[in-house]
């Protein structure tokens, strides 16, 4: 069985093109995660907070960030995929997220096959109110669980996040140490 973490390329030209693998669905509450021993996607926990992801959430495959856990992606879609989709997907934005003392930056990206998506290439393209409900979500979707602290701290532009998968794929090869091609 294949393992999506471990397996999968980043993407099919990283940064500029990446995978991202889909744990968590647009407008549930279900945190799932990748589980690279099952390996699967298995439910975490449901989200103690009554919100809900603002789009398909997961992860970028041969990446490790400083969170110690592979790079998470917030992948812009109008309808929810499936937990263990993939999804080929443009860098657009990086949101800075400290999530209880590390740091737990978010890659924002668009599918590169939804022509709904076609005209955002950076930041200045989404919406305040796409960005606002965005960082409404990480700010509090760990309010009422016990002990967890998060905050967000701000947006940078899609240089910024291509910087930033550049790192994780790095950090990925040094700590598992198989270097790219």
């Amino acid at each position: 069985m294949t393992n999506l973490w471990e397996d999968l390329e980043t993407g099919p030209n990283p940064p500029e093109e990446i995978y991202a693998v889909v744990e968590c669905l647009k407008g549930e509450r279900n945190k799932y995660e990748y589980d690279k021993d099952v390996p699967g996607v298995v439910l975490d926990r449901v989200l103690h907070s009554n919100v809900h992801y603002p789009s398909d959430y997961g992860f970028i495959p041969r990446s490790y960030y400083d969170d110690e856990d592979p790079f998470d992606v917030l992948v812009l879609v109008e309808d929810q995929t499936f937990p263990g989709c993939v999804i080929e997907a443009r860098p657009v934005a990086l949101m800075k997220m400290d999530d209880d003392g590390e740091q737990d930056d978010k890659v924002i990206a668009v599918p590169t096959e939804d022509p709904r998506y076609d005209h955002v290439e950076g930041l200045e393209d989404l919406s305040d109110q796409q960005l606002d409900e965005i960082e409404e979500f990480f700010e509090t979707y760990k309010n009422l669980e016990a002990g967890k602290e998060v905050e967000t701290l701000g947006w940078e532009d899609k240089d910024a996040a291509k910087d930033a998968i550049e790192h994780a794929m790095d950090l990925y090869d040094e700590n598992f140490d198989s270097p790219r091609n």
